[in-house]
């Protein structure tokens, strides 16, 4: 990924090591950017996708522990905290960060509305959220409650050694994955969602949810598709990368490595199938509208 030509965005918390850094201060100061362009309908998808979906309270969305919360992977075991802050690492999520703010930014203006930009919180160890306190083993989540994504960033070592699935648009899909949880919140999906999952069973709850982590994985396949269209940020094998990664963290896969069968009913997150399809819908139409995961 050619992540360096991107604008580093301002909207990073840097909370590792000690007490938060707000924002980085000048060091990460710059803009990111997104892959931008025909925005086919943030507007849609409140009229298409909202119409059809029903809500839930964004405050519950974060269920960390079960993967209801729009995290992209499952628990893990125990981590060490980060080391010293790793200056490549806080300059590329900036720049994916970045990227992902100029194609919404550019998506929603194109809908006659205002993209209302996360905040993305760097830390190591535990962190506390409006959602509650989490700790590495989490993975990447977003809370809905204070419209930040938390990411520890020993988590891309996990990511590349534990689930096989190497390289820098691997991390940018995470990044994005996340965000396209965020776009859930600010557009209603996700407290439609949240209220439909309500007095219904645990696996017509957990289909809802799989809806959900299957959108935010096609609204990360639109911010790709802008990306390597409006700033050629994508190079040969990034897309391959995704899907690799998109395809280690289906719920098939890992229930078959964790216990040799899979419970479909269970389910959260969706298939590896599931997961690299709607990223690619995404990616191929570029158009918000393109995730209707709950038809």
């Amino acid at each position: 990924m050619r992540w360096r030509r991107a604008r580093q965005s301002h909207n990073i918390e840097d909370r590792r090591g000690g007490p938060s850094r707000s924002r980085l201060g000048g060091r990460l100061r710059g803009s990111r950017g997104a892959k931008a362009g025909g925005f086919g309908g943030l507007g849609l998808v409140a009229i298409v996708i909202i119409g059809l979906l029903f809500g839930v309270d964004p405050g519950t969305l974060l269920q960390i522990a079960g993967g209801g919360d729009g995290s992209t992977v499952p628990q893990r075991g125990p981590i060490a905290p980060s080391g010293p802050a790793d200056d490549e690492t806080s300059r590329f999520i900036a720049a994916v960060l970045g990227d992902t703010e100029d194609t919404w930014n550019t998506l929603f203006q194109q809908q006659g509305q205002r993209y209302r930009e996360p905040t993305l919180v760097l830390f190591s160890g535990s962190v506390r959220s409006a959602c509650g306190f989490a700790s590495s083993a989490t993975g990447p989540f977003y809370c809905p409650g204070d419209q930040k994504v938390y990411l520890d960033t020993s988590f891309f070592q996990d990511l590349s050694r534990r689930f096989g699935a190497p390289g820098d648009f691997a991390q940018a899909y995470v990044i994005a994955h996340e965000v396209g949880h965020h776009i859930q919140t600010i557009t209603g999906i996700t407290g439609r969602i949240r209220t439909a999952q309500r007095g219904v069973s645990k696996a017509q709850s957990n289909a809802l949810q799989v809806g959900m982590e299957l959108q935010a994985d096609c609204l990360a396949g639109v911010w790709a598709h802008h990306a390597g269209r409006s700033r050629q940020l994508i190079e040969a094998g990034d897309i391959e990368e995704a899907l690799r990664a998109a395809a280690a963290i289906g719920d098939d896969t890992l229930q078959k490595q964790a216990r040799g069968y899979v419970v479909p009913e269970s389910f959260t997150h969706g298939t590896s199938a599931q997961r690299q399809e709607w990223f690619s819908r995404g990616y191929e139409q570029g158009r918000a509208r393109a995730c209707d995961t709950f038809q």
